[in-house]
């Protein structure tokens, strides 16, 4: 199963458009044609070809940029809806599938009602596809290339033999010197003594040859499906206390993590969905701010949730599912490690249950010697406390907007007012010259350099001012502890 305008197909099928439309990669820094609808292929347009001489053939061509990754994860679904055909199903390439229908035929009214079923569900779908049957992988990947058709039963050359050599799966510098040799159709080099071939182009072209004829076997290697991270308990006789939940619970959980810790992974979110015998569902989430396995520290953090569940006539079935998997590998263990980041991100998670993960802020120190941008805040439970906090000089505890005072020349003012209060300089130490940082756009830094010092007060405040040379005046940004 071939779909030679996948990308195309999965940007037309969310935002439709009227007339000829193209996808465009950046490739060799020239933009290029990546993959186009039927309507620009019928204008003479083609895959590689520069996005400027396309333009010049088809002023009214449209484009977007490609995006391979969600073609392959739109190939994958693919792949996924395929096994409603075969369960053997596996990639090919990144524009093609193949199937391994063997004993599953029947099941559709034979091969041909099979192949008409898939050709109605993908243009149902919006996607264009071409499928070539076979007995052996490479006589189907030239088929749905080149034919698109049945091959008949023990019987490949009758539908391979008019194909080019191309429908082999040869590389092109191969192709081009076998028909520079006069071999242009898979029946013309079949007819070839083997020797000469051989000899002049090495193994492969006779190996892709007897794939195709059934000669050499070729396996399908079907795709692995993700593991799934759910268990499920139906129970004899419902049950309504939060003890015998919590106990259902744990064993969920040990099937769980059972399986993370074979897959080396962590759980950062889980559901525990609750059924009643009234075939009422209620769901507790749990979010955690750090991967984990480990049933015992995570079975406590689903007892608040599972205190508001209303039981009603019972519960008779639980279901638990790692909703939100990431990797977390084994750790070395060291006569030096401490479970003190274990409790930490244990009370994040706890906390995050009440009043959510997004809420508990850490800072974090940012590369900028603007004071302002020397830090940022960021979630707890999604970043980790690195970094160092370097500074040549003091800085205070406490930033706020820059306040004006009364002050002139370049040294702080002996006297003046700040916040309704009467101030005596007692000491300043400075000045400590920062520049803005001109690729940043900053109102707050319009006026150019600033002089910072450090001024402690006889009244006891130690205040962090600034003056702007460019535009005298004096301001007070921050207080030290």
């Amino acid at each position: 199963m071939w779909f030679p305008r996948l990308a195309s197909d999965r940007v037309l099928r969310a935002h439709p458009v009227d007339g000829p439309f193209a996808l465009t990669l950046k490739q060799n820094n020239a933009n290029r044609i990546y993959c186009l609808n039927a309507q620009a292929e019928r204008l003479g347009l083609h895959r590689g070809m520069s996005v400027s001489d396309a333009r010049a053939f088809c002023p009214d061509l449209q484009s977007r940029p490609a995006e391979p990754r969600s073609d392959m994860r739109f190939l994958h679904v693919l792949r996924r809806w395929a096994t409603r055909y075969c369960p053997w199903v596996g990639l090919e390439g990144d524009s093609g599938l193949v199937l391994d229908i063997t004993g599953a035929a029947h099941l559709f009214g034979g091969e041909a009602m099979m192949l008409s079923d898939m050709r109605r569900q993908l243009a149902r779908g919006g996607v264009s596809g071409r499928i070539g049957l076979a007995d052996t992988r490479g006589a189907a990947w030239a088929l749905a290339r080149h034919g698109e058709g049945l091959a008949a039963p023990g019987a490949p050359m009758e539908a391979l033999g008019a194909l080019p050599v191309t429908a082999l799966r040869l590389d092109e510098g191969t192709v081009t010197a076998l028909q520079r040799l006069g071999l242009r159709s898979i029946a013309e080099l079949e007819a070839t003594a083997r020797a000469p071939l051989a000899r002049r182009f090495g193994p492969e072209p006779l190996l892709r040859l007897d794939q195709a004829l059934g000669r050499q076997p070729e396996q399908i290697t079907p795709l692995a499906e993700p593991p799934h991270y759910g268990a499920r308990m139906t129970l004899p006789e419902p049950i309504g206390l939060q003890g015998d939940v919590m106990a259902g619970a744990a064993r969920l959980l040990e099937r769980i993590c059972d399986r993370l810790k074979a897959q080396e992974a962590g759980a950062r979110a889980l559901c525990l969905t609750l059924r009643r015998v009234d075939q009422e569902a209620q769901s507790v989430e749990l979010r955690l701010a750090r991967p984990l396995r480990d049933p015992a520290r995570i079975l406590p953090l689903f007892e608040r949730g599972v205190s508001k569940v209303e039981a009603g006539y019972g519960i008779d079935q639980m279901r638990l599912e790692a909703t939100r998997v990431e990797p977390l590998p084994v750790q070395q263990l060291s006569h030096v490690s401490t479970d003190s980041r274990a409790r930490l991100d244990d009370l994040v998670s706890r906390l995050g249950t009440r009043i959510g993960l997004e809420n508990i802020r850490r800072f974090l120190p940012a590369d900028s010697h603007i004071p302002e941008r020397g830090f940022i805040v960021a979630p707890a439970a999604y970043s980790r406390p690195e970094g160092s906090w370097v500074s040549l000089r003091p800085r205070p505890l406490r930033l706020f907007a820059p306040e004006p005072i009364a002050g002139s020349g370049p040294r702080p003012p002996q006297h003046f007012r700040w916040r309704r209060m009467r101030l005596v300089t007692a000491r300043a130490t400075g000045p400590e010259r920062i520049a803005p940082e001109w690729w940043l756009e900053d109102d707050n830094w319009r006026s150019g350099l600033r002089d910072y010092w450090h001024v402690e007060t006889r009244q006891g405040r130690r205040l962090w001012l600034f003056h702007t040379p460019q535009r005298p005046g004096w301001f007070v940004q921050g207080e030290f502890a």
